[in-house]
């Protein structure tokens, strides 16, 4: 569930976009094949310190027409802050995006983010403030590669088996100038989960943001390296999400994105965990 701030996301490893401070050139990879088609739905979430006290809560709304999925997921925090994430894409044979815009804004984020993708454009457009407060507009010409999956991470990770190798694939992010990074996930060894006091099994995700060249080799010495992101999927007929751990930006708090469900009382999902 994608921040991927580099989510990110939830469902689209939203904390990836925004968690890069350097850039390498990348090979050309191949789309994900999909195999696990998204349909239309309204999921409930919550994002929570890693102590369970409620930040925010949000929705994950996803309209299906053809073979054309938009996806649009939302965090509402306590303090009025906003990260919205827009992502268009097609699901036919393999995944491809379409589309993607992402906003952070508020008093929870240190610096506001509001990036729009067009692949078919080839251009990325990005808004920042001045010095004088005002609107800042810049636009980027970018080579996409076929990988490139801002804002469909958590699809994307749905598709990929619990017995594979390490998946790559590439997103942009805002350093603040737009640029491509590598996501390598990998599945990490089964783990149990419990509803309503029974046992099931889940397979947990591995997500790193590879930096490469002399970024990356000096990242680790200098404290500088991205932290890892985990996603946990509950794999088989229908992998189903579960939750997301990490930050939503570069040098933000490890947070968690959990799916929730209605309740009668408000202090219900407003508790830390006990």
């Amino acid at each position: 569930m994608q921040r991927v701030p580099i989510a990110g996301l939830a469902f689209r490893c939203r904390s990836a976009a925004v968690l890069v401070c350097a850039v390498h050139l990348m090979a050309a990879a191949e789309p994900v094949p999909a195999h696990h088609l998204e349909g239309t739905l309204h999921g409930f979430l919550a994002l929570t310190t890693e102590q369970g006290e409620v930040l925010a809560n949000g929705d994950l709304i996803e309209m299906v027409r053809g073979d054309r999925v938009t996806a649009h997921l939302t965090f509402h925090f306590k303090d009025g802050s906003l990260d919205d994430e827009t992502t268009v894409y097609t699901q036919r044979g393999v995944f491809r995006l379409i589309s993607d815009r992402h906003i952070q804004k508020g008093p929870y984020f240190p610096h506001p983010l509001d990036m729009t993708i067009d692949v078919a454009k080839g251009i990325v457009v990005t808004h920042s403030l001045d010095k004088d407060g005002k609107d800042e507009v810049a636009t980027d010409r970018i080579k996409m590669p076929e990988d490139l999956y801002n804002g469909l991470v958590m699809p994307v990770i749905k598709n990929v088996s619990p017995d594979a190798g390490e998946t790559k694939i590439s997103m942009i992010v805002a350093t603040p100038k737009p640029r491509l990074v590598t996501l390598s996930i990998l599945p990490q060894a089964p783990e149990t989960f419990y509803l309503a006091g029974t046992p099931r099994r889940a397979t947990e995700y591995e997500i790193k943001i590879q930096l490469g060249g002399i970024a990356g080799a000096i990242a680790p010495v200098i404290g500088k390296q991205p932290p890892n992101i985990y996603v946990s999927i509950e794999t088989g007929q229908v992998p189903a999400f579960l939750r997301e751990s990490g930050p939503l930006f570069e040098g933000g708090a490890v947070l968690n994105i959990s799916l929730i469900g209605p309740t009668w009382s408000s202090a219900s999902h407003d508790q830390p965990a006990k």
